[in-house]
């Protein structure tokens, strides 16, 4: 009877886990202090082999395995929400202006380039990405904060409010004001900047967060080798029940030149001095410009199984 019993459990487990999208499995793991799963987010997803912020970076990102991606948005004139960097269409695509000053029409119309030269991709809206990523992996908005309501409905119209991270450096007593308009919230995370220039305004920030009754589901600590002390913060958050987020991106957010743990010294065989470490410091989250090197060295060391 007992035997037959755990087998039920088991099959119970099972059915749950298959009737799960991929997208909550994962949001399953982030919200478990205890989860040794490392999430790897795609900056700018899949940039490497597509244009940035594009649907088929976004498309190849997922492919890859990777559990989240970083898109960036900005607003139109007219009111739309794109997946755009910069505040202008010149770097990205065939056109010229400050999307602020563009109209949805007329950036539906560019194409999106890259070092290589013009692609047949165009500029995606927000509305296009959501459509694309619900249910198949995380999203992180940057730059999002300031059209949150807007994001916000746009999510909530598509079931998708908890599958989104937004995060900012505001106050939190700031974004319990955009909190308190909704009886749900995106996932939020704070960015704290523990560097020289900036650590003197970021550490009462942190604090302030620890002590807050605002919901984080990760703190994103970027670092240079101007302070030290990095590692007090990293046990912090730990010990908090927050994920760890560290960007793997260039030197100045990750150690600064002399420490640094950006992606390019990852490679050549590198990967555990690198990630290794950054998994000993109790990291959870990694935005990364190469998924694929990280996400085969967390396969090799059994830090990147879904259950």
């Amino acid at each position: 009877m007992k035997r037959s019993l755990t087998l039920l459990v088991f099959a119970l487990v099972a059915l749950t886990a298959a009737a799960q999208s991929r997208a909550e499995r994962i949001l399953t793991e982030i919200r478990n202090p205890k989860s040794k799963y490392v999430v790897v987010i795609a900056h700018r997803s899949d940039w490497r082999h597509y244009p940035e912020n594009s649907l088929a970076a976004m498309e190849g990102a997922i492919a890859m395995g990777v559990d989240m991606v970083e898109i960036d948005v900005q607003r139109t004139k007219d009111g739309v929400l794109v997946c755009c960097h910069d505040n202008s269409v010149d770097r990205t695509t065939t056109g010229r202006g400050k999307v602020n000053e563009l109209t949805s029409d007329y950036i539906a119309t560019l194409k999106l380039k890259t070092k290589q030269g013009v692609t047949e991709y165009g500029m995606p809206t927000l509305a296009q990405a959501l459509d694309l990523c619900r249910g198949r992996v995380l999203i992180n908005i940057d730059k999002g904060m300031n059209y949150y309501d807007q994001i916000q409905a746009m999510l909530a119209e598509r079931d998708m409010v908890e599958q989104v991270v937004i995060k900012s450096s505001k106050k939190p007593t700031t974004v319990a004001k955009y909190f308190a308009k909704h009886s749900q919230n995106m996932l939020y995370m704070p960015i704290i900047n523990y560097r020289a220039k900036n650590w003197e305004k970021h550490e009462p920030l942190f604090e302030s967060y620890l002590a807050s009754d605002v919901p984080t589901i990760a703190y994103e600590i970027c670092w240079d080798s101007s302070l030290k002390g990095e590692r007090k913060i990293f046990n912090r958050v730990v010990k908090s029940g927050a994920k760890l987020w560290v960007n793997t991106l260039w030197d100045s957010i990750c150690g600064g030149k002399e420490h640094s743990f950006a992606d390019n010294n990852a490679l050549n065989g590198n990967e555990h001095k690198i990630y290794g470490t950054l998994l000993k410091y109790g990291v959870t989250m990694i935005q990364t410009d190469r998924p694929q090197l990280l996400l085969d060295y967390l396969e090799s060391q059994g830090r990147h199984t879904l259950p």
